[in-house]
């Protein structure tokens, strides 16, 4: 009997052992399962998440591919050539308006606003307010790198301007990329004016005909930068736009002929050149208060403000930029590439591509209907002259 006791008296210890041990192993199955449940769950929102970003590219590259698909091939009638290059001829032919331009420009301007700067340089003293807003209107927290690049560019004194460099009236022309230059051979009569300004990656080469081969000014900023530099002539500039804050060390790995830093790439939005085979003396620095001048001053944008994600379309195209450069270093100013068609939207985009024009409608951070106003309204009261009538055709068959 006592052994019996004994027996059932240990079953009902183990018994009772067992029951304390179940709520611990419970809960420690419970912890698994929500750890195992914690690391699927981080693995299905990252799947989700690249998965939308592959949706998103596979998107973007199919419509890009129906862009070129549906480009048309491009044709210019004989006539229609002949009367723009008799008209690029009549205006170099005609009487050149001392300080013309800037003159029916500053009307425009309120007179606190007034630029008369184009660059900045190392031994001259900053613009007034150049550093109340960042890039692209100004330099604000970029003191120290804007002083670091600007030792190693030219003084003003050392170098040659572009431009108004005697008391003879300089013609500048500003080289958009617009298809409407394409088929015209304009080049030979592009090359005669003094100084001619071209943007960004507009190519010369095989495009020569209808675009010149001279170059006095390339402006551009990193991701508009040629990848491989097509400038042959001796004395082209290169003018450095800044956008955002790494375009300036960008702009002095360019000057200084070293490797673009590597924590700057994660900045660009697509691939940018790695070098530009010209001599320091031909680096110029864009005054940014040329950008806002032409954004508060001519296209009457509100003031920039702060914004967590996005762009304001308050930033003027390069265009528009080179336009009131333009303005400020030669008498006369003529474009030429300027203009987008959206009603022939099988037109080609740029005169080296076969983008069509459809392809713009899908801008969003320049206001495109807003700068075709205002050049409009610059074409139409004299200050500038449009010799592709992109923008205002004065010698077109109605």
């Amino acid at each position: 009997m006592e052994r019996t006791s004994l027996l059932r008296a240990r079953q009902a210890s183990a018994e009772e052992a067992e029951e304390a041990e179940l709520p611990a192993s419970n809960l420690s199955g419970e912890m698994r399962l929500a750890k195992r449940w914690g690391s699927q769950r981080r693995v299905l929102v990252w799947g989700g998440l690249l998965g939308s970003l592959l949706l998103l590219l596979m998107v973007s590259m199919t419509q890009f591919q129906w862009h070129i698909d549906t480009v048309q091939e491009w044709h210019v009638s004989p006539t229609h050539r002949k009367l723009v290059q008799d008209y690029v001829l009549k205006v170099l032919d005609g009487q050149c308006r001392l300080d013309g331009a800037r003159k029916l420009l500053l009307t425009r301007l309120p007179t606190s606003s007034h630029v008369s700067q184009p660059f900045l340089w190392k031994n001259m003293p900053y613009p007034d307010d150049v550093f109340t807003y960042a890039p692209p209107f100004g330099f604000r927290g970029l003191e120290e790198n804007l002083h670091t690049l600007l030792q190693q560019l030219p003084k003003l004194d050392k170098v040659t301007q572009p431009g108004r460099t005697s008391e003879k009236c300089q013609r500048c022309v500003v080289i958009g990329n617009g298809g409407i230059l394409k088929g015209l051979e304009l080049g030979a009569l592009i090359d005669h004016f003094d100084t001619i300004i071209r943007l960004n990656s507009g190519p010369l080469g095989e495009y020569s005909i209808d675009v010149g081969n001279r170059t006095s000014i390339r402006m551009s900023y990193p991701e508009g930068t040629p990848l491989n530099w097509m400038d042959t002539d001796a004395h082209a500039l290169f003018v450095a736009v800044v956008y955002k804050g790494v375009d300036i060390s960008w702009t002095a790995a360019m000057v200084n002929k070293q490797p673009v830093p590597w924590k700057d790439w994660f900045f660009f939005w697509k691939k940018v050149a790695a070098q530009i085979p010209i001599d320091t003396s031909r680096f110029r620095l864009l005054n940014p208060l040329v950008i806002r001048e032409a954004a508060l001053g001519l296209l009457k944008y509100p003031p920039p403000s702060a914004r967590l994600w996005g762009w304001d379309q308050n930033v003027p195209t390069i265009g528009i930029t080179a336009v009131n450069l333009a303005s400020l270093l030669c008498d006369e100013v003529s474009i030429a590439g300027f203009g987008y068609n959206h009603s022939q939207q099988g037109a080609p985009l740029h005169y080296y591509d076969h983008q069509p024009m459809s392809a713009m409608l899908q801008e969003k951070m320049h206001n495109v209907d807003r700068e075709t106003e205002l050049l409009r309204s610059l074409v139409n009261d004299g200050v500038i002259t449009d010799l592709t009538g992109g923008i205002h055709c004065y010698y077109c068959t109605r």
